[in-house]
Order: C-alpha cells, then sequence, then structure tokens
C-alpha cells in the first residue's frame, strides 16, 4: 500500500511540474520559519502570548480544558475589579477557540511550547499546499506556481508565521480547504470546513461572512452564500452575546470596549451594539477606515505586493477580503495595521482567492515574459521587506535592531545568555508556582500555576489565595535594548525598585544571579553569592534610574 501511494505521488509529480516546484517552496519554507522560530524560542525571544497557549493546551491536555491562570491575569476580573488571578479559570470568555482541541493529541506527544511555534510553521506551509490545488482548479500550472510562490513570500504570511503560536494560523488552511469544498462541490466537506473555521475564534466568522457575499453577489452559489453569511452572523453575535459571558465578562465589559472604544459609550456594550453603531455613524465609519491614511495605505501596498497588485482591480478579493480587512482597521490604536501581526493573515484567502478568479479571466495578459517578470520582481520585494522587518525580532542576529544608537545582539552572545536562563530555571521545580517576566514565561508555562512578574499571589485549585513559590527575573535582557526602546527602558524603571524591595523583605530569598538573571525562592534566605552578584550587576541600572527620577 506504501509503494502505491509513493507510485501514485511520484506519477503527480511527473504529471503536473508546477507541483514539484511548489513542493520545494513548500519546503524551503517551512525549513527557513522552522529554524528562525526555534531559535526565537530557545534563545528567549517569544513572550506572554507563547505561554498563554501553551498552558492553555498543557491544561487541555489533563483534561483542564482552557484553563489558564496566565489568560486569568488579563481577564476584566483582575485588570478592572483588582480580583486574584485563578488557575481554573477557563479562556474561553476571552477567545472561543475550540478548534485548537483538534491538535491536543499531538502536543501530547511533545508538551513544550516549541511545539507549537513548530506546529503553526507547518500549518501555514501545508496551507500553500492547498492552495495549489485551489488555483489548478482554475489555472495552468505555471500560474498556479506564481500565486503560491507569492503566499510563500508574502509578508502577511511571513510575519504570522514567525509570531508567537496564535489561533489564526488555522485560517489559511481552514479557508483554503472550505473554498477548494466548494469549488468540488464536496457539501459534506464543505460543512466539516464551515465548523471547523467557525471553531478557530468568535470573530472567524468575519472570513466566513465575506466568502459568503462573494458567493451571493456573483451568483456563483448565491444560496450557499446567503446560508454562509446568515450562518457567520448569528453565530458571531450569539457566541459573544450568549455564550462567553457565561465563561467570564471580559467580551462586554472590556475586549469590545477596548477595541472599538471610538463607537462605545459607557464601560460595557455587546457585537450588536457595536454593529448598531457602525450603522448610525457612517461618516465616522469611513474615517476610522482609511485614518492614519500613511499607515493604511503601507498596509494595503504590503498585502498587494506580492501578489503585483492585482487584488487592486480584482472585485472577487475586495468582496472577500474587505470585511476581515474592515475588523483590522476599525480597531483602536495603530497596533492591529501591522502587517508582521497575526491580524494579516486573516486577509490572506480572500485576497489570493480574488486573484485566482481575476487571473483566470486575464490569462493571455498574463502570458506576457514582461508580466510574469513584474510579479517575480514584486514577490522578490515583497520577500525583502519580510526581511529587513525582522517579524517579531525573529532575525536579531542578522542586522543591528537600531543604529542610533548602536543597538546589536549577536548569536553567541543571546544564546551565551541563554544559557545562563536554563542552568537557573533548572532548579525550579515542575509542580512548583513561579511568576516570571514576559521572556521567561513559555519556557515555564507547562504547569498549573504561573504568573508575568511582577504578579505574585494567585487562586489555587484549592480557592486559597497564595503566594508563588519562585520569582524569576531576567533584567540582562531589556538592558541592551532599553537605549533604542522606550518599553525596555520603562521596565527597568519600573522592574529595579520592586527587586530592592523584594530583597529588603524576608518573604523571598535571592538564590541566584547569573548575568542579570535573578531567581528568588520563597521562605528561604538569600545566598551570599546570589546577593554579591547582584550587587556587581546592580550599578549597570544606576544610569537608567536616574532618566526615570529626571523626567
Amino acid at each position: 500500500m506504501a509503494k502505491l501511494s509513493g507510485f501514485l505521488v511520484l506519477k503527480r509529480l511527473q504529471v503536473d511540474p508546477g507541483l514539484r516546484r511548489v513542493a520545494i517552496c513548500a519546503i524551503a519554507f517551512w525549513l527557513v520559519t522552522l529554524v528562525l522560530v526555534l531559535n526565537r524560542y530557545y534563545s528567549f525571544y517569544t513572550t506572554f502570548d507563547q505561554g498563554i497557549f501553551n498552558q492553555v493546551f498543557w491544561n487541555s491536555w489533563r483534561g483542564d480544558l482552557f484553563q489558564s491562570s496566565l489568560s486569568s491575569s488579563l481577564s476584566t476580573d483582575v485588570v478592572q475589579d483588582g480580583q486574584v488571578p485563578e488557575v481554573f479559570y477557563r479562556r474561553l470568555g476571552q477567545h472561543f477557540t475550540p478548534a485548537l482541541l483538534l491538535w491536543v493529541p499531538i502536543y501530547g506527544l511533545f508538551q513544550s511550547a516549541a511545539f507549537l511555534s513548530t506546529l503553526q510553521v507547518t500549518l501555514v506551509a501545508i496551507a500553500g499546499l492547498v492552495l495549489y490545488a485551489l488555483a489548478r482548479r482554475h489555472l495552468p500550472p505555471h500560474l498556479a506556481t506564481l500565486i503560491v510562490a507569492s503566499y510563500y513570500g508574502a509578508n502577511a504570511v511571513i510575519g504570522p508565521a514567525l509570531s508567537n503560536f496564535n489561533d489564526l494560523c488555522q485560517i489559511p488552511l481552514f479557508v483554503f480547504s472550505l473554498l477548494l469544498a466548494l469549488e468540488k462541490r464536496q457539501w459534506l466537506w464543505v460543512v466539516v470546513m464551515t465548523v471547523v473555521l467557525l471553531a478557530v475564534r468568535e470573530d472567524a466568522g468575519v472570513v466566513l461572512f465575506g466568502i459568503g457575499c462573494y458567493l451571493a453577489l456573483s451568483r456563483r452559489s448565491p444560496r450557499v452564500g446567503l446560508v454562509l453569511c446568515s450562518l457567520s452572523f448569528v453565530y458571531m453575535v450569539w457566541l459573544t452575546t450568549a455564550v462567553m459571558p457565561q465563561f467570564s465578562q471580559d467580551i462586554p465589559r472590556r475586549f469590545l470596549v477596548e477595541r472599538f472604544d471610538q463607537f462605545v459609550e459607557g464601560e460595557e456594550t455587546s457585537t450588536l451594539n457595536v454593529i448598531g453603531s457602525f450603522l448610525s455613524r457612517p461618516w465616522l465609519l469611513i474615517v476610522e477606515l482609511i485614518s492614519p491614511v500613511p499607515q493604511t495605505l503601507q498596509y494595503l501596498l504590503g498585502h498587494w505586493l506580492p501578489l503585483a497588485f492585482i487584488p487592486v482591480v480584482s472585485p472577487a478579493a475586495w468582496v472577500m477580503a474587505s470585511f476581515p480587512l474592515a475588523q483590522i482597521l476599525l480597531q483602536e490604536g495603530d497596533g492591529a495595521i501591522v502587517i508582521n501581526m497575526r491580524y494579516a493573515i486573516t486577509i490572506i484567502p480572500g485576497l489570493f482567492y480574488g486573484t485566482i478568479l481575476w487571473c483566470e479571466q486575464h490569462q493571455a495578459w498574463l502570458k506576457r515574459s514582461l508580466v510574469r517578470r513584474i510579479w517575480i520582481g514584486c514577490i522578490s520585494l515583497s520577500l525583502l521587506f519580510s526581511l529587513t522587518s525582522n517579524p517579531h525580532q525573529s532575525l536579531y542576529f542578522v542586522a543591528p535592531e537600531s543604529f542610533r544608537p548602536w543597538v546589536y545582539m549577536t548569536l553567541p552572545k543571546q544564546w551565551h545568555h541563554a544559557g545562563q536562563i536554563r542552568s537557573l530555571l533548572a532548579r525550579i521545580p515542575n509542580d512548583a508556582s513561579v511568576s516570571a517576566t514576559t521572556e521567561l514565561v513559555p519556557a515555564l508555562s507547562s504547569r498549573r500555576e504561573v504568573l508575568r512578574y511582577p504578579g505574585r499571589h494567585l487562586r489555587n485549585d484549592e480557592e486559597q489565595v497564595v503566594e508563588v513559590d519562585y520569582i524569576v527575573a531576567d533584567l540582562w535582557g531589556p538592558l541592551q535594548y532599553q537605549a533604542a526602546f522606550d518599553s525596555k527602558r520603562e521596565f527597568l524603571q519600573q522592574t529595579t525598585p520592586v527587586i530592592d524591595l523584594l530583597l529588603q523583605e524576608s518573604d523571598y530569598g535571592l538564590v541566584g544571579c547569573q548575568q542579570g538573571v535573578l531567581l528568588f525562592q520563597q521562605g528561604v534566605p538569600s545566598e551570599a553569592d546570589a546577593i554579591a552578584a547582584w550587587q556587581a550587576f546592580r550599578p549597570q541600572l544606576d544610569p537608567i534610574l536616574q532618566q526615570g527620577d529626571a523626567s
């Protein structure tokens, strides 16, 4: 049977030369991005979100579905009401993500935050192969190959793939599979992929709504389109107003208010209220969609570039991508309209499917060698911009973070520091509760009780409020970047006095200090060697603290 399968694969590769080239692209993308994300993880550049998802997977594998003390620390009860984080808090009140359960059995084989980075890269890479099968329904091999090369060279694909693990990485695979099932009229698979797509997140229905609108407006499958539109809309409203508030009040009291503050009045709202505000204030809606203009234009150009700007003239691309795009552009602040951020990948399926449909109608024009050269040039430019943007510091060792002032981290220097961190983390028992600074959280998140420093108190399974057993803080890492990044400098200015105070108290003893990484243990005296190491490192922080006092 294995020999027969291998023969069929080889025969398919011979019949379809484009598939061979696409397979090479997929393998190259997977290998390069995998090396980068694993280096990012093991050199301690992943951050808090990676820890949240790892703890959610770790707890779910043990039967405590979607529970996370890290997510609890971000909840409305903690942030707004001042309550203590709980280990039994279910993240479903913040983001409803049952599709993650698909990967829990595989996670159980590894039980590591590094596996999640591998899973993310793998899902994104496989989606490109499904995209090729979708493109071949409409295009000859050479054009379908160009489409897939654009996918693997898109900044909006590369950036999110190199980020902390996130639930949106499933979107391209599920949407391309859904579109392929629609093309083949395989209705059972249409139903399955619709369900898993909606299960990705509470707002994944926005992507499905765009697909439904295209099917209805283009008259390709108007009934199916109307069903998808109705289903996605009703599901999102029902989920965010009736289901998720059963777990916590994060959606009505925090997430919707923070994301759409300009449309919200009061301290609490609902999905229907936000939509009603959109419709009742169309001028504000238009202003928010296009402002800030320079950033919005740059964001759109980044999406269009790898596809040689074809989506600009593709009505199908506009219809399908406009709804997830609007969701991003309407969010408060400019953090969402960054093409390396995870939200960007939700726009990818609509843009690429719309490009496929446009290319099918203009194949004669695309046969010109000049057009293909321009397209390849656009892909190359997109790759270049992806590399120079250093997405999520995954290429920190390639080029300086800043020239003035000079900030550059070599690979040997960071890996030496990572070794110092690991030697201290190894002293923390696997079942101990711990509070850690953000870059150290992912490595410690495979446990029941973990917080981000300076949090120290949590409510355990016995519903008792306790202090964590260990505190571990890395000050050396932020010190290397504080000259160029205000957030790092502010972190040091806020954290150092807290550590000075912690050393004066008797609750925790400093039991380890190596290259600016401090390990505290509850209920033990400080060790002389650790105190001496801290006193030797501490003067490096004085100039930064003085800057804070002067401001």
